[in-house]
């Protein structure tokens, strides 16, 4: 029975790991279309992003199934890492290297994340504000000026008829 408890995590850290590695090299060509202005390589990239979300999605669902099977035995099931480490001493060293790569590779998958995050909203407010100069033809109102002060601000408390 913990023989077939090892396999089956390893098993399933093994697909974790290629997943992962799989929305890394995503994540990083989305980053250089970004960065380039590709919109048609951004499209293609939709495809890819599809199959890494259902492959995430298989990998979710096995996930939850064995932390079920590991309730119904008694064995801890929050977590699989609780219930690796719930094995005896070196089958549990044998999973502890593909669990820390795991966990490494998920901070490294959120900080690429947040990358493609901050460059998308970047580009974003750099368009914004083009389009802002094309409308505006490059000359904005100020804010404050001297010489209406009715349109200066406070124009509905300050007006006078």
């Amino acid at each position: 029975m913990e023989m077939a408890w090892e396999s089956e995590l390893a098993g399933f850290l093994t697909e974790l790991l290629d997943v992962q590695e799989e929305t890394l090299q995503v994540l990083t060509r989305k980053r250089e279309a970004l960065a380039a202005v590709d919109t048609a390589r951004l499209a293609e990239l939709a495809y890819d992003e599809d199959g890494v979300i259902a492959r995430l999605e298989r990998c979710l669902a096995r996930r939850e199934e064995l932390l079920r099977q590991a309730a119904g035995e008694g064995l801890p099931s929050d977590s699989i890492h609780s219930l690796s480490s719930a094995l005896p001493g070196p089958k549990r060293r044998n999973l502890a290297h593909q669990l820390n790569e795991a966990t490494g590779r998920a901070r490294l998958l959120r900080h690429h994340s947040l990358v493609n995050w901050v460059l998308a909203q970047r580009t974003l407010l750099h368009l914004s504000q083009l389009l802002e100069i094309i409308a505006t033809g490059g000359r904005t109102r100020p804010t404050y000026c001297r010489e209406d002060g009715a349109r200066a601000g406070g124009g509905l408390v300050n007006q006078v008829a």
